[in-house]
Parts: structure tokens; C-alpha cells; sequence
């Protein structure tokens, strides 16, 4: 009995072709792919870190801003000036001369600067103590004696009815000269000063 041997090829077959066959040439890749392909990671995390800044950017930009700070307020909003009485008069100042104590109050803001105090009649001089220029703080007051010369009888109101004291202020936000009307008090004993000043002078 004779034994059967392996199959070998037919003519024509190609199985030894396949295996002996050479590899088929990769496809060929430009360099930009190739760039691409060995540093894929790293561009994409580095365009992700893109994307996060600006999108952090842009809402930087639109967050919501705090509002503007609002400016101190004009001097003459924040101080108050009113009559208290008589004050003893300075020694060494002129005959026909007399002092009224008034009291300065700041209000709020920044500290308020008393740089002149005058008055609307010819005939009266003004001087203070302290004298100008003086400061006073938020929240505070200040007592001030203004101390008035006659210089001329006749320049001056024989019965004042709504006098004033015009004060100059200042602060960080503006410098006004404001007019304070101290009342009725106030009119009426700078009247009763004025007349006994120039009661025994016609000048």
C-alpha cells in the first residue's frame, strides 16, 4: 500500500508567491503629518491651553465691573455754621470793635479748610480766631470768635435783617465761598453792636 504524500503546489498556484511576495511600500506621508504624528500630544494640549486662556480672557473682560467710586461731596454740602453769643473782645482790638462766637461743623467727607471769613457791609472789617486759613475734620466742630471793627458808621446796616457771613471752604473736591444766614438771634444782637459802636460817632 503506498502512503500518501503532501500536496504539492499545481502549476500555476500561487502560495509560495504570497509568502516570497515583498512588502507592499508604505503610503507616503508629507512632513507636516509626520511632525504631526510624533508631536500629536503635545499640540493638542497645546491647543487646549489655548481655548482655556481665551476663554478665560473673555470672561476677564465681561466680568462684571464694581461701580465707579462716587467723588467727595462740595464743601458747602457737608458744613454747618451757627450763632452761639457774645464773646468778650480781644484785648488790643480797635475801639468800635466787638466779637460774636459762631461754631463750625463738618458733616462728613474729607476734612473741610476754612480759608477766608468776610461779610457783605463796607463799613465792618472781620477778623477770626483762629484765623484763616484753619482745617477741621469729619465729624467735628470748631469754635470760632469773629471779631468785627466798624470802620464807618454810615456804610453799615443800623437794623440787620437777614446778615450773613460769607466763609470760603475748601476740601479735596472743590473751593466755594458759601453765605451763611445765622438767624434771627444773630441779626439782632449784631444790630444792638453796630448801634452802641457808632451810637456817639457819626463816621
Amino acid at each position: 500500500m503506498s502512503g500518501v504524500g503532501p500536496v504539492e503546489p499545481g502549476e500555476g498556484t500561487h502560495a509560495w508567491d504570497v509568502l516570497d511576495a515583498p512588502p507592499l511600500p508604505r503610503r507616503p506621508r508629507g512632513r507636516l503629518a509626520e511632525l504631526y504624528g510624533r508631536h500629536r500630544r503635545a499640540a493638542l494640549g497645546a491647543l487646549a491651553c489655548a481655548v482655556l486662556v481665551a476663554g478665560g480672557g473673555y470672561l476677564y473682560a465681561t466680568r462684571p465691573q464694581p461701580p465707579a467710586a462716587l467723588p467727595p461731596p462740595y464743601p458747602s454740602q457737608v458744613t454747618d455754621v451757627h450763632y452761639l453769643s457774645w464773646e468778650p473782645t480781644p484785648e488790643g482790638a480797635p475801639k468800635r470793635s466787638f466779637s460774636l462766637g459762631v461754631e463750625l461743623t463738618v458733616l462728613a467727607g474729607p476734612p473741610v479748610t476754612v480759608t477766608r471769613i468776610s461779610q457783605p457791609y463796607a463799613g465792618l472789617s472781620v477778623k477770626s480766631t483762629p484765623t484763616a486759613p484753619f482745617r477741621t475734620t469729619a465729624g467735628s466742630s470748631r469754635k470760632i470768635i469773629v471779631t468785627m471793627h466798624v470802620t464807618q458808621c454810615r456804610k453799615v446796616p443800623w437794623n440787620a435783617g437777614l446778615p450773613f457771613l460769607d466763609v470760603t471752604l475748601r476740601n479735596t473736591r472743590a473751593i466755594e465761598v458759601h453765605s451763611f444766614i445765622l438767624g434771627q438771634r444773630y441779626a439782632q444782637q449784631l444790630s444792638e453792636a453796630l448801634q452802641v459802636a457808632c451810637s456817639n460817632n457819626s463816621g
